[in-house]
């Protein structure tokens, strides 16, 4: 048993959302009871404690979209890069990248991504994987890491036609074989989706052939409509629009996850709220990669599941909300948007994304729920409870203040001490595999 109390406890629980003296109380994986913490350390007397020390105590966070690989691209600069555009910017970078990444970087990239995820008080992933150097095992590598680390997982394989037929079928089997895995595990911390890269690089031939490989439960995790690019080729060479083909050919659906959705319309929309397909929203990607800013207050006026990601760009989800917030007011010229919908998509949406896949309740402190609780060292000099956690958040939070992370009721890192995981080593191997890799690309 053990109880983690004495600070200013945000459950986000609707019937019992704060608790300013609150404490939770995690038996094996799951939370067994909160309160306040007087009343927790009376019932659980002989509880492991862990005192919060009047900082803040809030659910652990999930990020709806990532890659882990692009760790490997940290700092790094290509021979010849000089791209102009979106396309340059993937062929002369991430292709390339990804053309390069064998499984030992594969495997030190996951090492990287989920030491900084604790570290910044993530606890589940869904996480999108390209290392066309070298296809097979690749998502077996990540599981691997992810069970190690203690970060839950939900894993795909990027199916594209861009490197050849063989790739495709390679990647298509990828999927395939960890989609298999996964229905057999039996601890809720790994599940799988059939990747796709985008409608550009995924042919219709491509796309129902992965459907011989995704049953029941399992949906697409897919790149749709990062840039005009993408929505141009659709509309040339199918004649339809980027939703509207993927619907077609049956990818759309309750399990699917589309990532970014900047060029879709009102009717492509309608089409996402009426199959209940899932779409995630990554702020700096867009901006870094100047695709544009996606209609996200619209998509989410419609009623559309919106969650938030990072895209590889980050591993703290406070960084990427802060971001998200501003860059939806710059668009709209509006200072009064995104406040409340921004917070949403990282602290409820992006655990009802999750709970899609995961068995066990996630992203909340209440009976039941998974034991995925952090510590955040935020002492406030302005009240705060929950009607203004959000203001908090946005201009109080950031990923480094997290001193805690549990995961599943296992104690992940306490006062900022990953435990368990030589965390020196773990940079030492990934700094001399990077450049490694880096050599070869530039050779």
């Amino acid at each position: 048993m053990l109880v983690v109390g004495n600070g200013r406890m945000f459950t986000l629980d609707n019937e019992c959302p704060y608790i300013e003296n609150g404490a939770v109380a995690i038996d094996g994986k799951l939370i067994k009871k909160v309160g306040t913490t007087d009343a927790l350390k009376k019932e659980f007397p002989d509880a492991e404690f862990i005192d919060a020390k009047g900082k803040v105590i809030m659910p652990a966070l999930i990020n709806s979209h990532n890659h882990i690989y692009s760790t490997m691209a940290r700092g790094i600069s290509v021979k010849g890069y000089n791209p102009d555009g979106f396309l340059d910017i993937l062929d002369g970078m991430w292709w390339t990248l990804d053309r390069n990444l064998m499984l030992e970087q594969t495997e030190l990239s996951a090492k990287v991504s989920y030491l900084e995820a604790i570290k910044n008080g993530v606890t589940t992933m869904f996480d999108h994987h390209a290392s066309f150097g070298d296809i097979e095992g690749s998502l077996f590598k990540i599981g691997e890491q992810s069970k190690a680390f203690g970060v839950r997982s939900c894993l795909c394989y990027e199916v594209s036609d861009r490197d050849g037929a063989d790739k495709a079928k390679a990647a298509i089997k990828e999927n395939a074989d960890w989609i298999n895995y996964c229905q057999k595990d039996d601890t809720d911390m790994v599940k799988a989706m059939m990747g796709l890269h985008a409608s550009f690089t995924v042919s219709n031939e491509t796309l129902e052939e992965c459907k011989k490989y995704v049953p029941e439960g399992v949906g697409y995790h897919v790149h749709v409509a990062e840039g005009i690019e993408d929505l141009h080729h659709c509309l040339k060479h199918y004649g339809k629009r980027l939703v509207n083909r993927f619907h077609d050919h049956g990818i759309t659906g309750d399990k699917s996850l589309f990532v970014h959705c900047i060029y879709v319309n009102d009717q492509e929309m309608d089409l996402l709220r009426d199959t209940d397909t899932m779409v995630t929203h990554n702020p700096e990607s867009n901006m870094g990669n100047a695709c544009g800013c996606p209609p996200m207050m619209r998509i989410m006026e419609k009623g559309i599941l919106t969650g938030l990601g990072t895209d590889g760009y980050t591993n703290d989800m406070y960084e990427s909300l802060k971001v998200a917030n501003v860059l939806h007011k710059h668009s709209l010229c509006d200072a009064t948007v995104a406040w409340g919908e921004t917070p949403q998509m990282l602290l409820e949406n992006n655990r009802k994304i999750a709970n899609r896949y995961f068995e066990t309740p996630l992203g909340v402190l209440k009976e039941g729920a998974s034991g995925d609780v952090i510590i955040v060292d935020y002492t406030p000099f302005t009240p705060m409870d929950e009607t203004n956690l959000n203001g908090h958040i946005i201009f109080g939070f950031v990923g480094p203040l997290v001193t805690t992370t549990i995961a599943s009721g296992k104690v992940l890192m306490k006062d900022r001490v990953v435990l368990g995981v030589d965390e020196e080593k773990i940079k030492a191997d990934a700094l001399q595999s990077a450049q490694k890799m880096w050599n070869n690309i530039n050779k």
